[in-house]
């Protein structure tokens, strides 16, 4: 990608809020390096969310990267009205529905192990939690992508009503719909396997 290959760096620190919208104001300056911070800044983020949307490791890396380009080239217009992690997941979430072009493969797998608490299970609860891991990843692929995103955004990532209405370009409305039928959907399918539906919210 030349100029905007991007590379970790552990020197780089990031606060939220104003030094944000100044390395936007670099990128558009065409410093690089301002692009590797947010780069390190958010990374995992965007490739976490863009793992939940495709399901799939490569292409989630590649929107990613297909992300940052945009980013690069965007940032001029970055009105700097909301975070720039907002903006940033707007760019991922319009790039892996892209990707996706009606494709509705299972999400990834999480993992399982890193889930577990400090105190290792009795196995019987080890395999209850896998088992409702199961039903969940199974309730998840049945949904759309914008409905998974929704998940994604509120419960993952942290964004408000507001937020996840500005990444999926929709009115909070619609957000709200989406997400009351995906936890709906979700709680059904664990109600029908005999799990607490608490886990949904």
């Amino acid at each position: 990608m030349g100029a905007v290959e991007l590379e970790w760096n552990d020197r780089v620190m990031l606060t939220p809020g104003n030094h944000d919208v100044d390395l936007i104001r670099r990128v558009a300056a065409g410093d690089g390096e301002a692009l590797n911070a947010l780069y390190a800044a958010y990374g995992q983020r965007l490739y976490a969310y863009a793992l939940r949307l495709t399901g799939d490791p490569a292409t989630a890396e590649d929107v990613v990267q297909e992300s940052l380009v945009a980013a690069w080239q965007g940032a001029p217009r970055f009105r700097g009205t909301g975070r720039v992690l907002t903006w940033l997941l707007g760019i991922v979430h319009h790039k892996a529905l892209n990707a996706l072009r009606g494709a509705l493969p299972l999400p990834e797998a999480p993992d399982e192990e890193a889930d577990l608490p400090a105190e290792t299970p009795a196995p019987d609860e080890v395999t209850a939690q896998r088992e409702q891991r199961q039903w969940l990843r199974v309730g998840l692929a049945q949904l759309s992508p914008e409905h998974r995103a929704v998940l994604e955004l509120i419960f993952y990532q942290g964004l408000s009503l507001k937020e996840a209405a500005e990444v999926c370009g929709c009115p909070v409305g619609t957000i709200k719909s989406r997400l009351n039928y995906a936890k709906t959907h979700l709680r059904g399918i664990l109600s029908r396997e005999g799990f607490a539906v608490e886990v949904i919210g």
